[in-house]
């Protein structure tokens, strides 16, 4: 059994994130995914990345996990290594960048290069 975090906030991230895990994951696994508010993130795409999960992924369990805002103080990097905590994940999963495909072949975001740096987890980088 397996459960894996995704990091996203947006659909073109989610939808990486499914196409890499569809065939990877079945019945007993689970995957949460959490829309951490970075920057102008509406809740409507929220909703949306978690309609995109849910749809794509049949299989697996999904859980779509958005919090209305970070805790005091603190930063995205810190909210996704506390839900995968709380998970118990045993992978993370992020866009490579915030998930706009014009930012393809960009270098990785600072909340990817933070989580590289700050977790003992396996970590899946998907480009959208």
């Amino acid at each position: 059994m397996t459960k894996v975090l995704v990091g996203t906030d947006s659909v073109h991230t989610t939808a990486a994130a499914c196409d890499y895990l569809d065939p990877r994951l079945g019945e007993a696994d689970t995957v949460v995914f959490a829309t951490v508010p970075e920057g102008p993130v509406s809740e409507r795409d929220a909703g949306d990345a978690g309609n995109v999960a849910r749809t794509r992924l049949i299989e697996p369990t999904v859980e779509i996990r958005t919090p209305d805002s970070l805790s005091d103080g603190e930063t995205v990097t810190e909210a996704l290594l506390r839900f995968a905590e709380e998970l118990g994940a045993d992978e993370l999963l992020l866009g490579l960048t915030r998930g706009d495909p014009e930012t393809a072949g960009d270098p990785p975001g600072s909340t990817v290069q933070h989580l590289l740096a700050e977790t003992t987890l396996p970590v899946v980088v998907v480009t959208v």
